[in-house]
Protein backbone atom coordinates (compact mmCIF):
# COMPACT_ATOMS: atom_id res chain seq x y z
CA UNK A 1 0.00 0.00 0.00
CA UNK A 2 1.54 3.61 -0.66
CA UNK A 3 2.00 5.57 1.91
CA UNK A 4 3.83 8.16 3.16
CA UNK A 5 7.68 7.48 4.63
CA UNK A 6 9.08 10.26 6.79
CA UNK A 7 8.38 13.71 7.85
CA UNK A 8 10.42 15.76 5.69
CA UNK A 9 9.58 19.96 6.68
CA UNK A 10 7.49 21.77 8.30
CA UNK A 11 6.48 25.66 8.42
CA UNK A 12 6.18 27.81 11.54
CA UNK A 13 4.71 31.72 11.61
CA UNK A 14 6.37 33.59 13.80
CA UNK A 15 6.59 37.32 16.00
CA UNK A 16 10.02 37.35 17.20
CA UNK A 17 12.29 36.58 13.93
CA UNK A 18 15.57 37.77 15.53
CA UNK A 19 14.85 35.53 18.72
CA UNK A 20 14.09 32.39 16.54
CA UNK A 21 17.84 33.16 14.58
CA UNK A 22 19.72 32.69 18.03
CA UNK A 23 17.14 30.13 19.69
CA UNK A 24 17.46 27.91 15.81
CA UNK A 25 21.48 28.04 15.68
CA UNK A 26 22.98 28.73 19.18
CA UNK A 27 20.89 27.12 21.38
CA UNK A 28 19.95 24.16 19.28
CA UNK A 29 22.56 23.66 16.46
CA UNK A 30 20.44 24.30 13.46
CA UNK A 31 21.85 26.16 10.58
CA UNK A 32 20.38 29.36 8.31
CA UNK A 33 19.34 29.67 4.94
CA UNK A 34 18.16 32.78 3.98
CA UNK A 35 14.25 33.10 2.43
CA UNK A 36 12.79 34.74 -0.72
CA UNK A 37 12.22 37.80 1.58
CA UNK A 38 13.29 39.68 4.84
CA UNK A 39 10.14 38.19 6.27
CA UNK A 40 11.53 34.49 6.09
CA UNK A 41 14.25 32.40 6.49
CA UNK A 42 14.86 28.66 5.96
CA UNK A 43 16.46 25.95 9.03
CA UNK A 44 19.04 23.50 8.18
CA UNK A 45 19.57 20.13 9.66
CA UNK A 46 21.05 18.07 7.05
CA UNK A 47 21.76 18.01 3.48
CA UNK A 48 18.28 19.16 2.75
CA UNK A 49 18.01 22.75 1.34
CA UNK A 50 15.63 23.35 4.33
CA UNK A 51 13.78 21.21 6.94
CA UNK A 52 11.87 24.22 8.49
CA UNK A 53 10.48 27.47 6.98
CA UNK A 54 10.04 30.46 9.18
CA UNK A 55 7.70 33.18 7.81
CA UNK A 56 7.88 36.09 10.73
CA UNK A 57 3.97 37.44 10.47
CA UNK A 58 3.01 37.02 14.10
CA UNK A 59 0.91 34.25 14.25
CA UNK A 60 3.54 32.04 16.71
CA UNK A 61 2.51 28.53 15.37
CA UNK A 62 2.47 25.41 13.42
CA UNK A 63 1.40 26.45 9.51
CA UNK A 64 1.92 23.61 7.69
CA UNK A 65 3.49 20.05 7.57
CA UNK A 66 5.36 18.52 4.72
CA UNK A 67 4.71 13.93 4.75
CA UNK A 68 6.88 12.24 2.16
CA UNK A 69 6.14 9.52 -0.61
CA UNK A 70 8.88 7.70 -2.10
CA UNK A 71 8.05 9.18 -6.24
CA UNK A 72 5.93 10.79 -8.42
CA UNK A 73 3.94 7.29 -8.75
CA UNK A 74 3.41 6.94 -4.94
CA UNK A 75 2.19 10.50 -5.16
CA UNK A 76 -0.25 9.56 -7.62
CA UNK A 77 -1.17 6.81 -5.86
CA UNK A 78 -2.07 8.50 -2.85
CA UNK A 79 -4.57 10.94 -4.69
CA UNK A 80 -6.49 8.46 -5.64
CA UNK A 81 -6.40 6.70 -1.98
CA UNK A 82 -7.65 10.35 -0.65
CA UNK A 83 -10.40 10.68 -3.53
CA UNK A 84 -11.45 7.16 -2.81
CA UNK A 85 -11.94 7.74 0.40
CA UNK A 86 -13.72 11.13 -0.32
CA UNK A 87 -11.07 13.38 1.17
CA UNK A 88 -10.47 17.00 -0.28
CA UNK A 89 -7.54 17.85 -1.20
CA UNK A 90 -5.74 20.04 -4.13
CA UNK A 91 -2.76 19.51 -6.43
CA UNK A 92 -0.19 22.09 -5.40
CA UNK A 93 0.56 24.16 -8.57
CA UNK A 94 4.21 24.08 -10.28
CA UNK A 95 4.98 27.44 -8.06
CA UNK A 96 3.95 25.58 -5.08
CA UNK A 97 6.08 22.88 -5.83
CA UNK A 98 8.85 25.47 -6.39
CA UNK A 99 8.48 27.29 -3.41
CA UNK A 100 8.65 24.25 -1.45
CA UNK A 101 11.85 23.21 -3.06
CA UNK A 102 9.87 19.96 -4.00
CA UNK A 103 9.51 17.77 -7.67
CA UNK A 104 5.28 17.58 -6.70
CA UNK A 105 2.53 17.62 -3.61
CA UNK A 106 -0.79 17.45 -2.73
CA UNK A 107 -2.40 20.21 -0.23
CA UNK A 108 -5.06 19.02 2.20
CA UNK A 109 -5.84 19.36 5.80
CA UNK A 110 -6.10 16.89 8.58
CA UNK A 111 -9.40 16.52 10.92
CA UNK A 112 -7.90 18.98 13.25
CA UNK A 113 -7.81 21.18 10.58
CA UNK A 114 -3.84 21.22 10.17
CA UNK A 115 -2.38 22.34 6.70
CA UNK A 116 -1.02 19.22 5.21
CA UNK A 117 1.36 18.59 2.79
CA UNK A 118 2.09 15.35 0.50
CA UNK A 119 5.36 15.32 -1.24
CA UNK A 120 7.78 13.92 -3.41
CA UNK A 121 11.37 14.48 -4.51
CA UNK A 122 12.81 16.97 -2.21
CA UNK A 123 15.83 19.49 -3.07
CA UNK A 124 18.99 17.89 -1.95
CA UNK A 125 21.98 19.94 -1.48
CA UNK A 126 24.61 17.07 -1.81
CA UNK A 127 26.83 19.34 -2.79
CA UNK A 128 26.43 21.99 0.42
CA UNK A 129 27.29 20.21 3.70
CA UNK A 130 25.57 20.96 6.89
CA UNK A 131 27.25 23.57 9.29
CA UNK A 132 25.67 23.31 12.38
CA UNK A 133 25.13 26.80 14.26
CA UNK A 134 26.70 26.20 17.47
CA UNK A 135 29.53 23.22 17.74
CA UNK A 136 28.10 19.76 17.44
CA UNK A 137 30.03 16.45 18.68
CA UNK A 138 27.22 14.73 16.38
CA UNK A 139 24.26 15.82 14.00
CA UNK A 140 20.97 15.76 14.54
CA UNK A 141 19.26 12.26 13.48
CA UNK A 142 17.25 12.77 10.11
CA UNK A 143 17.91 9.96 7.30
CA UNK A 144 15.05 7.54 6.57
CA UNK A 145 13.85 8.60 10.31
CA UNK A 146 12.81 11.94 9.00
CA UNK A 147 13.28 15.12 10.81
CA UNK A 148 11.58 13.94 13.84
CA UNK A 149 8.26 13.68 15.82
CA UNK A 150 5.20 15.87 16.01
CA UNK A 151 2.59 15.81 19.06
CA UNK A 152 -0.59 17.98 16.90
CA UNK A 153 -3.82 19.41 18.20
CA UNK A 154 -5.81 16.28 16.63
CA UNK A 155 -8.80 16.55 19.21
CA UNK A 156 -11.09 14.12 17.08
CA UNK A 157 -9.62 11.13 17.43
CA UNK A 158 -10.92 8.41 15.95
CA UNK A 159 -11.02 10.76 12.49
CA UNK A 160 -7.45 11.31 12.90
CA UNK A 161 -6.59 7.96 13.66
CA UNK A 162 -8.55 6.86 10.58
CA UNK A 163 -6.84 9.90 8.50
CA UNK A 164 -3.08 9.20 9.37
CA UNK A 165 -4.00 5.15 8.90
CA UNK A 166 -4.78 5.94 5.26
CA UNK A 167 -1.96 7.76 4.93
CA UNK A 168 0.52 4.82 5.66
CA UNK A 169 0.99 5.69 9.32
CA UNK A 170 0.31 2.40 12.08
CA UNK A 171 0.20 2.30 15.87
CA UNK A 172 -2.58 3.64 18.58
CA UNK A 173 -2.65 3.82 21.82
CA UNK A 174 0.63 3.43 24.08
CA UNK A 175 0.15 5.01 27.51
CA UNK A 176 -2.48 5.27 30.14
CA UNK A 177 -2.26 7.95 31.79
CA UNK A 178 -4.09 8.37 35.53
CA UNK A 179 -4.61 12.19 35.96
CA UNK A 180 -4.55 13.99 39.24
CA UNK A 181 -8.52 14.11 38.99
CA UNK A 182 -8.29 10.40 37.84
CA UNK A 183 -9.09 10.83 34.71
CA UNK A 184 -7.10 8.35 32.46
CA UNK A 185 -5.09 9.87 28.75
CA UNK A 186 -4.61 7.61 26.45
CA UNK A 187 -2.76 9.56 23.67
CA UNK A 188 -2.11 8.30 20.06
CA UNK A 189 1.25 7.33 18.47
CA UNK A 190 2.03 6.40 15.30
CA UNK A 191 4.74 5.97 12.93
CA UNK A 192 5.63 5.49 9.02
CA UNK A 193 9.01 4.54 9.41
CA UNK A 194 11.65 2.61 11.57
CA UNK A 195 11.59 6.02 13.98
CA UNK A 196 9.08 4.59 17.37
CA UNK A 197 7.08 7.96 16.42
CA UNK A 198 6.57 10.20 13.92
CA UNK A 199 3.15 11.88 15.06
CA UNK A 200 1.18 11.99 18.35
CA UNK A 201 -2.08 13.29 19.54
CA UNK A 202 -5.19 12.76 22.24
CA UNK A 203 -3.48 14.41 25.43
CA UNK A 204 -5.67 16.96 26.28
CA UNK A 205 -6.66 20.35 24.98
CA UNK A 206 -4.00 22.38 23.06
CA UNK A 207 -4.39 26.06 22.36
CA UNK A 208 -2.19 25.97 19.30
CA UNK A 209 -2.11 23.41 16.40
CA UNK A 210 0.79 21.92 17.96
CA UNK A 211 1.99 20.79 21.11
CA UNK A 212 5.70 20.08 20.63
CA UNK A 213 8.41 18.99 18.07
CA UNK A 214 11.09 16.51 18.72
CA UNK A 215 14.33 17.00 17.48
CA UNK A 216 16.92 14.27 18.27
CA UNK A 217 20.95 14.46 18.58
CA UNK A 218 23.27 11.32 17.59
CA UNK A 219 25.78 11.92 20.39
CA UNK A 220 24.75 12.29 24.38
CA UNK A 221 26.88 15.03 24.38
CA UNK A 222 25.03 17.57 22.33
CA UNK A 223 22.11 16.93 24.14
CA UNK A 224 23.99 17.54 27.31
CA UNK A 225 25.28 21.18 25.99
CA UNK A 226 21.69 21.77 24.78
CA UNK A 227 20.26 21.36 28.21
CA UNK A 228 23.18 23.03 29.97
CA UNK A 229 22.74 26.07 27.04
CA UNK A 230 19.04 26.28 27.63
CA UNK A 231 19.35 26.61 31.47
CA UNK A 232 22.03 29.35 31.41
CA UNK A 233 19.69 30.98 28.88
CA UNK A 234 16.84 30.69 31.68
CA UNK A 235 14.64 29.39 29.14
CA UNK A 236 11.29 27.34 30.56
CA UNK A 237 11.74 23.70 30.89
CA UNK A 238 9.00 22.15 31.16
CA UNK A 239 9.72 18.69 31.65
CA UNK A 240 13.07 17.90 33.20
CA UNK A 241 15.42 15.38 32.04
CA UNK A 242 13.85 11.61 31.65
CA UNK A 243 13.42 8.60 29.76
CA UNK A 244 10.58 7.77 27.74
CA UNK A 245 8.98 4.53 28.37
CA UNK A 246 7.49 3.74 24.44
CA UNK A 247 10.77 5.43 22.38
CA UNK A 248 13.63 4.56 25.18
CA UNK A 249 14.89 8.11 24.36
CA UNK A 250 16.65 10.53 27.31
CA UNK A 251 14.49 13.75 26.60
CA UNK A 252 13.82 17.35 28.55
CA UNK A 253 11.24 19.53 26.77
CA UNK A 254 11.99 23.34 26.80
CA UNK A 255 10.21 26.55 25.25
CA UNK A 256 10.75 28.20 21.86
CA UNK A 257 10.25 31.89 21.55
CA UNK A 258 6.62 31.29 19.86
CA UNK A 259 5.50 29.83 23.48
CA UNK A 260 5.27 25.95 22.58
CA UNK A 261 7.66 23.13 23.06
CA UNK A 262 10.61 21.56 22.05
CA UNK A 263 11.57 18.05 22.99
CA UNK A 264 15.50 17.68 23.10
CA UNK A 265 16.44 14.05 23.05
CA UNK A 266 18.90 11.32 22.35
CA UNK A 267 19.06 7.67 22.24
CA UNK A 268 15.75 6.94 21.20
CA UNK A 269 14.64 2.70 19.61
CA UNK A 270 13.39 2.05 16.68
CA UNK A 271 9.59 1.14 16.69
CA UNK A 272 8.46 -2.59 17.92
CA UNK A 273 7.04 -5.09 15.35
CA UNK A 274 4.10 -5.51 18.06
CA UNK A 275 2.20 -3.54 19.98
CA UNK A 276 2.61 -2.71 24.08
CA UNK A 277 1.04 0.03 26.28
CA UNK A 278 3.10 1.85 29.45
CA UNK A 279 1.66 3.47 32.75
CA UNK A 280 4.81 5.76 33.51
CA UNK A 281 8.12 6.54 32.21
CA UNK A 282 11.52 5.02 32.90
CA UNK A 283 12.45 8.15 35.40
CA UNK A 284 12.51 11.84 35.32
CA UNK A 285 10.37 14.23 33.04
CA UNK A 286 9.04 15.81 36.30
CA UNK A 287 6.83 18.77 35.85
CA UNK A 288 8.39 22.75 36.02
CA UNK A 289 7.46 25.30 34.08
CA UNK A 290 3.52 25.08 33.49
CA UNK A 291 1.50 26.05 31.04
CA UNK A 292 2.99 24.39 28.32
CA UNK A 293 0.08 21.83 27.99
CA UNK A 294 1.61 19.39 29.88
CA UNK A 295 0.76 20.30 33.18
CA UNK A 296 -0.65 17.19 35.42
CA UNK A 297 0.73 14.80 32.25
CA UNK A 298 2.68 12.29 34.22
CA UNK A 299 4.57 10.17 31.77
Amino acid sequence: MTGVIELGYFGISVSDGAAWRKYATKYIGMEIAEGDNENQFHLRMDNWFRRITVDVNGEDDLSYIGWRVASGEDLAAMADKLKSAKIKFKWGSDEEASQRRVLGLLKLESPGGIPTEIFHGPQVDANKPFHPGRPLFGKFLTGDQGLGHFVLNEMHVPEALAFYSLLGFRGGEEYALTMPDGMVVKPIFMSCNDRQHSIAFNLGPMEKRINHLMLEYTELDDLGLAHDIIRQANIDVALQLGKHSNDQMLSFYCSNPSGWLWELGWGARKRLAATEYYTGDIFGHGPEASGYGMDGIDL
